[in-house]
């Protein structure tokens, strides 16, 4: 009898936080349920139902062609991958953690020897005295992650929740 309690409330636990992540809205009333990274344009958007609802422009690690191989080779990953939590971050605002690697990743990292790398985020530009915001907008700087400005990865932040798709291509 016991463990029939505790079933039922992990299932209406587990219920009411997929209705909540269901109704999550955009600006014009739709959910937000993929984003698209394309690296070659240097462009983040964030789809529902297959459909653009808005775009972004992007800043990539700092050799963007091609897929990351290994840590430290400052590479944005390609593939399918989650947003799977979120942070706050005293040097890029706010972020949003990667699932990278996935299952290939790994077994191409595991096949070279070498280690996939990990902390790929989605996150704001750095505050920085010596160089505005819009210098880090210009180019591509990071060490593997996507970063926006900080307005732009504000608004991302309300509207994607974790759990939601990203696919990034080339």
């Amino acid at each position: 009898m016991r463990r029939m309690y505790w079933l039922t409330a992990f299932c209406c636990l587990f219920f009411s936080a997929f209705c909540f992540a269901s109704t999550t809205t955009t600006l014009d009333g739709r959910t937000i349920d993929k984003v698209l990274v394309i690296k070659s344009m240097n462009k983040l958007e964030l789809l529902s139902k297959g459909e653009t609802i808005k775009s972004y422009r992007v800043s990539l690690g700092k050799f963007p062609k091609g897929p990351k191989f290994r840590e430290g080779d400052q590479r944005t990953p390609e593939g399918f991958y989650w947003i799977d939590w979120r942070k706050t971050s005293d040097k890029f605002n706010l972020s949003m953690h990667i699932s990278y690697p996935n299952s290939q990743d790994l077994a191409r990292a595991k096949a070279a020897g070498v280690p996939p790398g990990s902390m790929i985020m989605i996150h704001g530009t750095p505050i920085d005295e010596e160089y505005p915001e819009w210098y880090f907008s210009s180019l591509n700087w990071t060490n593997g992650c996507i970063a926006l400005t900080n307005a732009d990865m504000r608004e991302i932040w309300t509207l994607v929740k974790d759990g939601t798709l990203i696919e990034i291509r080339p």
